[in-house]
């Protein structure tokens, strides 16, 4: 047993770094050891070091007791010197970050100063510079919803069919409002639903940033969406409700279309969509893979619907995309190809999505990566789907 007051021999392996022992002796008084200054330290490539000294460790990089010793200094410049090493090490100037105050010290011994607080006109927001910073022009969404969903099923427009215990256009709503990107959003309904539509919304806020505005549809999909666009720079009718500005929204430099009966789709590609358009793309669509063997089949026109339906091409299944919406575009690009439908030469010529008729004109489309979620619901087997794909996000998510 050892008294106190006794000393002891210290052999054991040092935290200081892999291979390094700590060998000395070291007073064991009544409470355990006494910590004594001056350890001598040996290293595997240097051999024992004198205390008060750092090793010339060989290229393999520097020893961990000259890390141990690098001082941090704190100028009232606001740069950073750090100092490597207690003999003979190096000093390095680090800027400080623009209109960042570090803090400081002092070359008289003693503690430190107290970190000191920015000057208060460093704290003040100044509004006139805030608008003054240039910045992204803002987001709009066209909601179509003015179908009525006759391939699933007889009864409410499909829009306002409940997935949830909530119609399936206030999901669509929510999820584009979700996106920060987004401000202004248009749904487009039924002529004779709008002030129903407009209620139905008016029931479920939306965050400050989004102003919604309900407007008659037209008897096509492509004739709701031109309406749409119409509706972004205050040019029709419709209800505006609470939230809504009268005034044109001359921001808006991106635009979503967005299909109603796509309730899930995730914000974030939402995001991808609004940060392609952005990015430099004038029509950008979110996508997936086809899984399944397409068969291209002759024209109708070309036999009896009761027939058996040939078979004349069979595309490459690698280049076949499956597409979703939102699609977004550059809003001077989308405007021109609407009013092009109208008035040009293809004038008549109906399109199943506007990504469409922005190829017509000879402008590039691109695809970014979709998300299975963000499905049609058009036949009561997807409304089947939808409903389990919300009760596994009340269940994992909370949402």
């Amino acid at each position: 047993m050892t008294g106190a007051g006794t000393r002891r021999v210290v052999d054991r392996a040092d935290h200081r770094g892999p291979g390094a022992r700590q060998t000395g002796t070291r007073p064991v008084g009544k409470h355990g050891p006494i910590t004594r200054p001056g350890p001598r330290l040996e290293h595997p490539a240097v051999g024992p070091v004198p205390s008060g000294t750092t090793p010339d460790v060989p290229a393999s990089g520097r020893s961990p007791e000259r890390r141990r010793a690098a001082r941090v200094r704190f100028r009232k410049s606001g740069a950073i010197e750090v100092t490597e090493g207690s003999e003979g090490g190096r000093s390095r100037d680090f800027p400080a970050y623009p209109g960042h105050t570090h803090p400081t010290t002092d070359d008289k011994p003693g503690p430190p100063n107290p970190v000191r607080k920015p000057p208060p006109e460093a704290m003040t927001h100044n509004p006139s510079a805030e608008a003054a910073r240039p910045g992204p022009g803002r987001t709009a969404v066209v909601i179509p919803a003015a179908g009525r969903g006759v391939r699933l099923g007889p009864g409410t427009p499909k829009a306002l069919r409940p997935l949830g215990g909530v119609p399936m256009l206030v999901h669509a709503v929510r999820a584009m409002a979700r996106s920060t990107d987004v401000g202004p959003i248009v749904v487009v309904a039924p002529a004779d639903d709008v002030p129903a539509v407009r209620s139905l919304l008016d029931g479920h806020p939306l965050p400050d940033r989004v102003t919604l505005r309900v407007v008659p549809g037209g008897d096509t999909r492509q004739e709701s969406v031109r309406l749409g666009l119409a509706a972004i720079a205050g040019g029709t009718g419709g209800v505006a409700g609470p939230h809504a500005s009268d005034a044109p929204d001359d921001g808006v430099d991106v635009v979503l279309v967005h299909d109603a009966a796509r309730p899930l789709v995730p914000v974030a590609t939402v995001d991808a969509v609004v940060a392609a358009v952005r990015a430099g793309a004038p029509a950008v669509v979110p996508a997936l893979p086809v899984t399944d063997t397409v068969k291209q089949v002759a024209p109708p026109a070309d036999r009896d619907p009761a027939d058996p339906e040939p078979v004349v091409a069979t595309p490459e299944r690698a280049s076949l995309r499956a597409v979703q919406t939102p699609q977004g575009f550059d809003r001077a690009v989308l405007v021109a190809a609407h009013e092009a439908a109208v008035t040009g030469a293809d004038a008549g010529d109906a399109a199943t999505d506007c990504a469409g008729l922005v190829e017509r004109r000879g402008v590039p489309v691109v695809l970014v990566r979709g998300h299975e979620e963000a499905f049609k619901v058009t036949r009561p087997l997807d409304l089947l789907l939808a409903e389990a794909v919300l009760a596994r996000r009340s269940v994992a998510d909370g949402w």
